[in-house]
């Protein structure tokens, strides 16, 4: 089965606010949404509704295939060292310990395996997290500003990466205020604003 996320006529509410409706998508194999917006427009809400997170106020959203998250928070261990929190992972998603470093390894982490999490910088956080993604092997990449914190060769890379990821068939939806420069049909939030 081939992975499809589709989503028609989402509505948003956070308490009394209404912060978006009427939202609607469809992907398939190797395409992209870039979902634009100023900050607190609810792109990061989109995500977490696309990603199940979240109940839509109305709407309906459907999916076929694995779905992984990467939001700002990496749900890595600060305390264990960032093999022992990658492996931890690692073993609830299934991924083999040679794919985790491998990803490890081109992301630029591998040297980095015996830090506590706790003192890595926000890219090399992100780029952590980036590597649990992967090891998830899903065809399903929900992004929510995943360039955040990271140096232009970081966002080199994660767009390196989000575009490798549509050419082998995957989706992506990267919720971003920042450009990135992968090839993706736009959805901006202010368009749908209540």
């Amino acid at each position: 089965m081939q992975a499809r996320l589709v989503a028609k006529d989402i509505v948003c509410r956070r308490g009394d606010r209404l912060l978006f409706r009427g939202v609607s998508c469809a992907l398939g194999p190797g395409e992209a949404l870039h979902v634009a917006g100023a900050n607190g427009i609810g792109k990061s809400s989109l995500i977490r509704i696309l990603a199940g997170l979240l109940r839509p106020f109305a709407g309906d959203v459907a999916r076929s295939g694995g779905v992984g998250l990467l939001d700002e928070r990496p749900a890595l261990d600060p305390q264990a060292s960032l093999q022992a929190a990658l492996g931890f992972w690692a073993a609830l998603d299934g991924t083999r310990p040679m794919a985790l470093t491998d990803h490890a390894d081109a992301l630029g982490l591998y040297d980095l395996f015996d830090v506590p999490v706790r003192y890595l910088s926000t890219g090399q956080t992100k780029r952590a997290a980036l590597a649990r993604l992967m090891g998830q092997q899903v065809p399903i990449w929900l992004l929510d500003e995943p360039l955040n914190g990271l140096d232009p060769p970081g966002v080199a890379l994660v767009e390196d990466l989000v575009a490798r990821h549509l050419v082998g068939g995957g989706i992506a939806i990267i919720a971003s205020h920042q450009r990135f420069a992968v090839s993706a049909a736009t959805l901006t939030l202010a368009e749908f604003a209540a």
